[in-house]
């Protein structure tokens, strides 16, 4: 996502349908924890034995972070580069066009869930060698 100045990560996501994942979401001792049956929602164009793996690593953000405002984005500043995940069911792909828009950013796109890196590396890269190629 990219929150523009004064703008939370909560309120650009209530513009959009609320995505699938959102369901599936724990907030334990102030941490926000993907449930077991929400793995799928997240990561869910890897194969299942994978699934599991990145649903018993992940990293869990301070539920505080939805409700964070910057006072100035990099993206005001800065060149950017916006990768959008078109089957993403943790943030609406909707938003990440409007967000990837919005930045001015050199936008690809991948068919995956909202882990690229992981399912589509190659995307990924190609994007980045994209934008160290124009700076």
């Amino acid at each position: 996502m990219g929150p523009d100045a004064g703008e939370s990560p909560e309120e650009l996501i209530g513009k959009f349908d609320p995505p699938p994942l959102f369901s599936h979401l724990d907030n334990e001792d102030g941490r926000i924890w993907i449930a077991r049956d929400g793995i799928s929602d997240f990561c869910g164009d890897l194969p299942r034995e994978e699934q599991l793996l990145v649903w018993a690593t992940q990293g869990a953000p301070r539920a505080e972070v939805l409700g964070s405002r910057l006072d100035e984005p990099a993206w005001r500043t800065r060149p950017s580069w916006f990768l959008v995940a078109t089957r993403d069911h943790a943030v609406n792909p909707e938003l990440q066009r409007f967000c990837a828009h919005r930045m001015g950013a050199t936008i690809a796109e991948v068919e995956s869930s909202h882990t690229p890196m992981l399912s589509k590396p190659e995307a990924v890269l190609d994007l980045i060698r994209t934008a160290a190629r124009s700076v």
